[in-house]
């Protein structure tokens, strides 16, 4: 079996048997597309990652219920409005979706699992967004993932598509994704919308744990605000329209987690570079732990810190923000042996300054959109990224009109 993955275009319906939509219909106060469809020509095996926050939307409710299941046909989604925190009302709505998307694809409501993202509290303008949807399904096309892709999109300011493919036994496999997300972005599953299809044939539980892998590689690896939404959601469905079929062993093997791993970590980053007014793309690098999960301890509590990041923004060399935040990070170090490097700029040896020139240099460095703060703890050899973003005068701006 091959391992080869390459970059394709196409999304979400690069994989065969996949057809999208997106369309405008209403329930944003903007022309802007607020409503997506992506529909499986052949029943697909679907799993999910779902918010840990509990207060939980009814969307979540209703497609956490249907999943896993090996016969999905449909998702729908919808921007502008989270239907969260709409009470009984709220979940009638989500299963009206899904029921009403149903009837028009001649499938079971069970088979369509529902999303929404956008204003908390507010109830969905169903008036609007039924009547859409036999619309929204005669828009279906192979070509249709960029029009869903926009329709899912709440502050972000562009697209999150990606795809890839590789050969197994001979025969093309394909992954595709879009995804959403720029504020509320935080390293805990999930920590936005993303959609995932492939033409692999996967069995749910062997899938489940092929998307555990990439999740934790990819969406729980990023932060923007420390903010976990009511909605987020990673689901992946695969049809088998490729006639590969692979086992727990084989995804090992080939190509297929690989190419899940990219998919998904391109989408998490495009997230991070469109974090709501953010002008730098940081990588959080904790290296000499004695472990894994001490290293992502130390460099999410870095890269969550409001101080820190808006140091960053500032274009402020400022290392004892970053020492600060290592040092109630709940893992046992020694703040005397600690290194701190902004990109290959050594500003910290053993817990205290290198002095005036190495800051001189490392204020060069913040003035890059893509930068890297390594901390090395000299305790191990661990290693561990979060990545992260600057906290601007923009986000406070996005974030204080947010529903006006």
């Amino acid at each position: 079996m091959s391992g080869f993955v390459r970059k394709v275009s196409g999304g979400i319906t690069a994989p065969q048997g996949f057809r999208a939509a997106g369309i405008a219909c209403g329930i944003k106060r903007t022309a802007d597309p607020d409503l997506a469809l992506i529909v499986s020509e052949a029943p697909a095996a679907a799993v999910g990652m779902f918010t840990r926050n509990r207060a939980v939307a009814a969307p979540v409710v209703w497609t956490r219920k249907i999943l896993p299941t090996p016969a999905l046909r449909a998702v729908i989604v919808n921007s502008g409005n989270a239907n969260a925190c709409t009470g009984v009302t709220g979940l009638q709505d989500a299963e009206a979706m899904a029921a009403h998307t149903a009837d028009h694809l001649s499938v079971r409501k069970r088979e369509v699992a529902v999303a929404s993202t956008g204003v908390i509290g507010a109830p969905l303008p169903m008036e609007a967004l039924l009547p859409a949807i036999p619309r929204l399904i005669k828009g279906l096309s192979r070509s249709g993932g960029t029009r869903a892709a926009r329709a899912i999109l709440t502050t972000d300011t562009r697209t999150k598509i990606r795809a890839v493919e590789t050969t197994l036994r001979g025969k093309r496999v394909r992954i595709g994704g879009i995804a959403k997300g720029s504020g509320m972005i935080h390293p805990n599953m999930a920590t936005m919308l993303a959609f995932v299809t492939t033409d692999a044939a996967v069995e749910p539980v062997f899938l489940k744990d092929a998307l555990k892998e990439a999740v934790e590689q990819s969406f729980n690896r990023i932060t923007v605000d420390g903010e976990t939404s009511t909605n987020d959601m990673v689901l992946i469905l695969a049809n088998g329209l490729s006639g590969v079929r692979l086992g727990a062993r084989e995804l090992r093997s080939s190509g297929f987690q690989t190419g899940l791993n990219q998919v998904c970590q391109e989408m998490a980053f495009d997230i991070v570079r469109d974090g709501e007014g953010a002008t730098k793309f940081v990588t959080v690098r904790v290296v000499g732990g004695k472990n894994e999960n001490h290293c992502l301890i130390v460099a999410r509590r870095i890269a969550q810190s409001s101080l820190v990041k808006t140091a960053l923004f500032g274009e402020d060399a400022n290392w004892g923000r970053i020492m600060a935040a290592a040092g109630v990070a709940g893992i046992p170090l020694q703040p005397e042996r600690l290194d701190i490097y902004f990109d290959k700029v050594q500003l910290v040896k053993q817990g205290a300054a290198r002095g005036v020139r190495e800051e001189h240099q490392a204020s060069r460095v913040l003035k890059k959109k893509h930068i890297t703060i390594t901390v090395d703890l000299h305790q191990g050899s661990a290693a561990a990224e979060i990545y992260t973003t600057d906290l601007s005068l923009d986000y406070v701006r996005i974030n204080a009109d947010y529903r006006s």
